[in-house]
């Protein structure tokens, strides 16, 4: 029995089609709730779904950070982005950060069912019109990650994330907000740089930063570029 939890902030089709999903055998829909919910993420501890479909319309800019904190939530849970969005750009947020598909919301629950057990079974599928700059970015990634030898290369995607927000001044709290993760994640992120960078204070790892040319404005550029 395959347990689905959809995430969609037009509440009446998901209702509806929810109640279409329910008829197929070994699915069972655990639940549904907004984007917006400020329970989201309890929702999504509590319900422990195998599957999620994420409608990302309402993310904009924050489609990589959210896909990132439900996997961060429910590691094992295949994230399906259901929606009507059809920019390329979001796509490869959404891979970057873990999403396994791509559905458009017009596809037949036949197809959306298919998708959902294929996911499950490891599986991934993007339409064929963003499945190109999907693979092309992806590729390019793997291309730059070979070629870092900075200082601050070292550090994970989320770490240069926080890091620029140190730079920026912010406290943790702000970074843990911006980025969708708890002060603990933060925290312990930053206990990471520290130990990393050999440096024994924020101060100087900010300092780090700066002379190794990393902008305060990077991560927040980078939320929805460079997720994984």
């Amino acid at each position: 029995m395959v347990r689905l939890l959809m995430v969609d902030d037009q509440l009446m089709l998901a209702e509806a089609l929810s109640a279409r999903l329910a008829e197929v055998p070994d699915l069972w829909v655990v639940g549904h709730c907004p984007t917006s919910d400020p329970q989201l993420f309890d929702v999504v501890k509590r319900s422990r779904p195998d599957v999620i479909t994420l409608d990302v319309e309402a993310a904009g800019t924050g489609t990589g950070r959210l896909v990132c904190r439900l996997r961060e939530i429910r590691p094992t849970a295949g994230i399906v982005v259901l929606t009507g969005v059809r920019d390329a750009r979001r796509a490869v947020e959404a891979a970057r950060a873990g999403a396994a598909a791509w559905v458009r919301k017009e596809s037949s629950v036949e197809d959306l069912t298919e998708v959902l057990h294929g996911v499950c079974r490891g599986h991934s599928w993007y339409p064929p019109e963003l499945l190109g700059a999907v693979l092309r970015e992806l590729r390019e990634d793997t291309v730059r990650a070979e070629q870092r030898n900075g200082p601050l290369d070292v550090l994970s995607d989320r770490e240069r994330d926080v890091l620029s927000g140190m730079v920026a001044g912010k406290r943790g709290a702000q970074i843990a907000e911006e980025l969708l993760i708890s002060t603990e994640t933060v925290r312990t992120h930053t206990r990471s740089i520290l130990a990393k960078l050999r440096v024994h204070s924020q101060l100087e790892a900010v300092s780090v930063a700066r002379a190794a040319g990393l902008d305060a404005n990077e991560g927040a550029e980078a939320d929805g570029n460079t997720e994984r």
